[in-house]
């Protein structure tokens, strides 16, 4: 894979997201020159932030390898980093199209086919680690195999990097066959809270008001926060002494549903599907306190519609733009370990 002078640096990021990845990578040193994101309110995020990077909206599949280098002025070779975290399809939905034996439709193997017409020097993607189940992973390092990538895998959490939250992922880098690469040692258990977090935060704003500090906006129904009360902090809906309409068929079980931060602790999980509560506010965590659990700096700015927990949004609301992320502290770690690694 024939190395520049203008590859050292470049990255071209798929599956962007709202953009966490792209901020890690770039403060590792890299330069993201181009984001690729498909949501409508993703993409508008992205745009956002921009700061001189391109941002294409634009199915992944429909793109030209080769035509998209020619826009980017990226010849094979030109690109020093590849990185996205691309959504993968539901594993219990394999087995009803071709499954494992046809892993051309996951969405992951687009990593592939740009990697096959760019040779970018390093790869890095991001997946939920139930990836590493299904032999996708085994799939993928062959297919990269045969590019003279030699894939190192590990399930990081984020919790070990400076980020206050519990979140396990699967981390795969792909680097040049025969390169020493090790991933980036974890400096603690846990050095960062919910408290710490959201401690300097001005008051949350209620519609129709301007937040002090963008997306720090309260839209919680009152029926909401009266189910809220009921739960003390670091515990959940189903443990509290709610009454029976309110808890309904929760069960102790439910630990994670409905459930409130302890400000000594880190965060649980940020999840599309839920929010969770505040730890000392009868209400649900905005999405600029999300983002802060996150590790996104307050000057990243979300766009789109903030969820209502009695409604739908198309596409990716803002709370469920910072769920989807690669905490920006974790992509930060793992880009300096290739860095260092290739010697960038």
């Amino acid at each position: 894979m024939p190395t520049t002078l203008a590859a050292r640096s470049i990255a071209l990021s798929l599956f962007s997201g709202a953009g966490g990845m792209d901020i890690g990578v770039d403060a590792a040193g890299f330069r993201t020159m181009c984001s690729v994101e498909l949501d409508q309110h993703g993409a508008e995020t992205l745009r956002r932030n921009a700061r001189g990077k391109t941002v294409w909206q634009v199915d992944i599949r429909t793109l030209d390898t080769r035509q998209t280098g020619e826009l980017l002025g990226v010849s094979a070779g030109g690109l020093a980093l590849l990185h996205g975290g691309p959504p993968c399809q539901p594993f219990s939905q394999i087995g009803k199209q071709k499954g494992i034996d046809d892993p051309r439709g996951l969405l992951a193997f687009e990593m592939v086919r740009f990697a096959s017409a760019l040779r970018p020097i390093a790869i890095i993607m991001e997946q939920v680690p139930r990836f590493l189940n299904h032999g996708l992973a085994d799939i993928l390092s062959d297919e990269l195999s045969k590019l003279g990538y030699e894939l190192h895998i590990a399930v990081l959490n984020a919790v070990n990097y400076h980020v206050p939250q519990d979140r396990k992922r699967a981390i795969i880098v792909g680097v040049p066959k025969g390169t020493r690469y090790t991933f980036p040692t974890r400096t603690h258990v846990w050095d960062a809270t919910v408290g710490d977090a959201l401690e300097d935060l001005p008051p949350a704003a209620s519609p129709p008001d301007t937040p002090a500090l963008a997306n720090h906006v309260d839209i919680t129904p009152p029926r909401d926060r009266e189910r809220i009360s009921y739960v003390r902090e670091g515990e959940w809906l189903s443990k509290s002494k709610a009454p029976p309409e309110i808890i309904q068929r929760l069960t102790l079980k439910d630990s994670t549903k409905f459930r409130r931060l302890d400000r000594d602790k880190p965060s649980l999980t940020l999840r599309c599907g839920e929010t969770l509560y505040h730890p000392i506010e009868d209400r649900y965590l905005t999405p600029r306190e999300a983002a802060r659990i996150q590790g996104f700096p307050d000057s990243h700015v979300f766009t789109g519609p903030i969820r209502r927990r009695t409604g739908v949004v198309p596409n990716l609301d803002q709370h469920r733009q910072v769920a989807n992320a690669v905490p920006p502290p974790l992509a930060r770690a793992v880009a300096q370990s290739v860095r260092a690694s290739l010697c960038l």
